[in-house]
């Protein structure tokens, strides 16, 4: 198995939904980055408020999903950031049309 791509990772992600939401983390703007290397997979990922009930499994279920289609002992990491905050407008368009955003 090679080393996936950061559009497989994404595509990996999209598979995650924010049980709250309704939706993949992808489509709500919170996977900020993401970075294959040799053996590894890092991703910079937000929640839409610090105190999400729901962090710790988000992480663990993107983790999963990640590793999933990765080579045997890839190492995933995956880091919470607080920076840029999230707000609505990193939505997808979908995502701003589900919800009503204005701007879709």
């Amino acid at each position: 198995m090679n080393m996936p791509d950061e559009s497989a990772v994404r595509d990996a992600l999209c598979t995650v939904d924010d049980p709250e939401a309704g939706m993949s983390i992808v489509a709500l703007g919170l996977v900020y980055s993401i970075a294959v290397t040799d053996g590894a997979v890092d991703v910079d990922m937000t929640m839409t408020t610090p105190a999400c009930p729901v962090a710790d499994s988000l992480v663990e279920q993107s983790r999963a999903a990640i590793a999933a289609i990765s080579p045997p002992g890839t190492q995933v990491n995956i880091k919470l950031v607080w920076e840029p905050f999230w707000t609505p407008s990193m939505m997808s368009g979908v995502a701003k049309d589900f919800f009503g955003w204005p701007g879709a």
